[in-house]
């Protein structure tokens, strides 16, 4: 799904700072809320922490089409663990993936910004929606969508801000480009969708406190 798969050097060096700095702000943001909150909810952790290692070995996956496309479940994390723990399991997912070559380092910034994208857009849709879509199923189902879509917009806006190094296409070239990419993962998108509302609705099922659905 979304994720800016170049090497290091592909962008101009100020704007690799940007979306740094960027990224490491809304960590920031993120820590100071973990620590305002006091005392901890240790159930939420276990489940992010299951979520990030699941999510960096699917992340690995990679499925032979137009070039190679994966799943993320970025918006599951953002279900699942909420917008706060999500963003620092994005974190460690990009930091782990550059490690082993998946995107260069100079990119990480860039790419927790698109994936935290889908975990905020999906948290935000799955939580807002429960009074008028009460099914789980549906709810996750189109929350990952939402989330999955609004990731490639970022990335679309970010490669297209940042320029890449070393090509000689124009900038409607570089777009057309990309909106193939999106196109083609917009239809990962839904078996990704399809997925995680298949768990999501399993989960519900067996522990829908971890999905603060209690008493519905």
């Amino acid at each position: 799904m979304a994720h800016i798969h170049l090497e290091d050097g592909a962008f101009p060096l100020t704007w690799v700072l940007v979306w740094w700095l960027l990224a490491l702000a809304c960590i920031g943001i993120a820590l100071w809320i973990l620590r305002s909150q006091g005392r901890k909810d240790t159930g939420r952790i276990t489940v992010a922490a299951f979520v990030t290692a699941a999510a960096f070995a699917l992340f690995q996956v990679n499925i032979p089409l137009f070039g190679g496309v994966h799943l993320n479940l970025t918006p599951l994390v953002g279900i699942l663990a909420g917008p706060v723990l999500g963003s620092l399991v994005i974190l460690v997912i990009n930091i782990l993936s550059a490690a082993i070559g998946h995107g260069g380092w100079g990119l990480v910034g860039a790419n927790v910004l698109v994936n935290l994208a889908e975990v905020l857009i999906a948290w935000a849709v799955f939580r807002g929606s429960r009074t008028f879509i009460p099914d789980l199923f549906s709810r996750a189902a189109i929350a990952t969508f939402a989330g999955l879509f609004c990731g490639n917009l970022i990335m679309i806006a970010i490669i297209l801000l940042s320029g890449v190094q070393g090509i000689a296409q124009s900038s409607g070239q570089v777009l057309a480009g990309l909106s193939l990419i999106v196109a083609v993962n917009m239809g990962v998108a839904v078996i990704e969708a399809l997925i995680s509302g298949l768990i999501v609705r399993y989960i519900g099922n067996v522990r829908p406190d971890l999905l603060g659905e209690q008493g519905r």
